[in-house]
């Protein structure tokens, strides 16, 4: 965008149109091609507006370009779930909406963004749902697109739940009367508000790698990288959702958009930005965390080590006091063994001090073995 801040759709003392201008008709192809997909199911909801109460509840795009058409100074507020390019197209018509935000809003995985298109704006948001069964963060992502009186919601997955946020500004007819403006910060309202229960999920689920850090569990080195990525993606929904905030908030103040409602746009910023340093907290804790557990781990393999080596010097100890006794037992047993051969032609043999020279010399070898192997230690 040439100007980063919000500009308004129309001032507010604008909201009435001139007496006898309606809107102008859409070209006669495109209103056969709404009418061959006007049985879809991807629109999800349509109203049509007039200063804040509900008039019209059209089944099909067809119904609801009529119904804007027809009444003054009304505002239609199309959801839809995961069109097609044929109703996108039929929409992009109808509205005269951009072929590059239609492209986006087709493709989707955008992050959040704010673009201005003419006089219609395009904004990207990213929802996240904490799944508390499998302890997970899961993200949705909401394309709006917002013109003069108009204002069309594509969804890309089950959250945010924009039905809410409907009931909720069709119980304050005041609120909604605003026009598009109201209805976008009631979404962006309805979506930071869902990151509380994200942020509260994430930090149950630190303080339990905490808790299984210290623990010595095997499988917390893989459960911190994963919410290390998760606390990454979170910071990719959130992040820049602050840039289009204050852009718009920028934009409510310079066309002097009703005061209560830039109260609220702020309000919403405010905790935006509670949820920002609370994930970059997170972010650097969760680095903090990692890098302890890499020292324990580190720790624990030094012990280990130590614990083998000294069962390995054990080992070896062992091994040398049974190889000097052996050695040491070995040398009377061939004496022996040799004399024990019974050979009648044999030295000393026959001697009469054969027999103790045949002891002694036992003794002797066994002796200075011993000497030897106590000399190093090995007994």
């Amino acid at each position: 965008m040439s100007d980063r801040s919000f500009k308004p759709i129309r001032s507010l003392t604008d909201r009435v149109r001139r007496p006898g201008v309606r809107r102008t008709p859409a070209a006669p192809g495109a209103s056969l091609a709404v009418e061959r997909i006007g049985n879809r199911d991807s629109m999800v909801d349509s109203a049509v507006y007039v200063a804040g109460d509900r008039i019209s509840s059209p089944t099909t795009l067809a119904d609801s370009y009529r119904s804007l058409r027809e009444h003054e100074d009304a505002v239609a507020w199309i959801g839809l779930y995961r069109p097609d390019h044929h109703e996108l197209g039929s929409i992009a018509t109808e509205f005269g909406l951009h072929e590059l935000a239609i492209e986006d809003a087709i493709v989707a995985h955008q992050r959040p963004k704010l673009e201005r298109y003419d006089e219609t704006l395009f904004v990207v948001l990213r929802a996240a749902h904490y799944d508390d069964g499998r302890e997970q963060v899961d993200f949705g992502e909401v394309h709006v697109f917002i013109g003069a009186d108009f204002v069309i919601t594509v969804r890309h997955s089950e959250s945010p739940d924009l039905s809410a946020v409907r009931r909720r500004l069709e119980s304050n007819p005041d609120l909604l009367a605003l026009g598009p403006e109201a209805i976008l910060y009631a979404i962006l309202d309805r979506i930071v508000d869902g990151y509380a229960p994200v942020v509260a999920g994430l930090g149950n689920d630190i303080d339990e790698i905490e808790t299984e850090v210290f623990g010595s569990d095997p499988q917390v080195s893989r459960r911190i990288y994963e919410l290390s990525r998760e606390v990454i993606e979170f910071q990719r929904a959130t992040r820049p959702l602050l840039a289009v905030l204050t852009n718009l908030t920028a934009g409510f103040e310079k066309y002097h958009t009703d005061p209560e409602l830039q109260r609220y746009l702020r309000d919403v910023e405010d905790h935006l930005i509670q949820v920002i340093e609370q994930v970059d907290g997170f972010r650097q804790l969760l680095r903090d965390i990692l890098t302890v557990n890499a020292t324990l781990v580190a720790q624990r393999q030094n012990e280990e080590m130590r614990a083998l080596s000294e069962a390995s010097i054990d080992q070896n100890d062992d091994v040398k006091r049974i190889s000097a006794w052996a050695a040491i037992l070995f040398a009377p047993t061939l004496v022996g063994t040799v004399y024990g051969m019974n050979f009648d032609h044999m030295p000393e043999l026959h001697w009469a001090y054969g027999y103790p020279v045949a002891l002694v010399m036992m003794f002797l070898v066994s002796v200075t073995l011993w000497a030897v192997f106590k000399l190093r230690r090995w007994i």
